[in-house]
């Protein structure tokens, strides 16, 4: 009889990613992990390979869930610009208290694994491109649908939407000033509509 896995491994990933969110990969012991997942070490390294494997697995998983989130508000505003700063507000103000950090997963890996880790820092990297790639799908519907003037680039204002979005996660940070936030956020969008 095959051995069957005793445990959810979409579960296991979900709790991992929490936990790598909020201490970062160095900062996450075997021990942390061990606790987090309610799974053994050798499980751990039985099912992902290392602790590398899961903390790739955890990239993958925080990345699908603000894809997912994106769509969500998407539908939810019925246009994609709309969609798209109702995104912007909820992952910088909306979630701030409830994220296990105030900085995306996907930077705050960037910053710590610099050249220490070069598959990691490749995954994050990718990660967000393909994050700025969907902001550029995005932005084209909203052109085609009128939402943006038809002289806009949609590849350079992905870019500058996710700078924004890292500027203002940071910014909150460190001012703590919701309201500023907000009207950044909405200055952005008007100045998006006018580009």
């Amino acid at each position: 009889m095959a051995n069957v896995a005793k445990y959810d491994r979409a579960d296991v990933i979900t709790r991992a990613m929490m936990l790598f969110w909020e201490k970062g990969f160095n900062g996450t012991s075997t021990r942390d992990l061990q606790h987090a997942v309610d799974m053994r070490p050798g499980s751990i390294y039985s099912a992902f390979g290392s602790k590398e494997g899961l903390f790739k697995e955890a990239l993958r998983c925080y990345s699908s869930a603000m894809s997912a989130l994106l769509q969500e508000k998407i539908q939810q505003q019925g246009t994609p610009l709309s969609g798209l700063q109702e995104f912007i507000h909820c992952v910088v103000i909306d979630n701030r208290k409830s994220a296990p950090s105030e900085m995306c997963m996907l930077v705050k890996t960037v910053a710590e694994i610099t050249d220490s880790n070069p598959a990691l820092l490749r995954e994050s990297q990718a990660l967000l491109k393909k994050a700025e790639l969907g902001f550029a799908r995005l932005l084209e519907q909203a052109q085609a649908q009128g939402e943006l003037p038809a002289s806009a680039d949609p590849k350079a204002l992905a870019k500058y939407m996710q700078v924004q979005m890292i500027g203002l996660r940071t910014y909150l940070r460190t001012s703590n000033d919701e309201p500023a936030v907000e009207k950044l956020i909405e200055d952005t969008f008007q100045m998006l509509k006018a580009a």
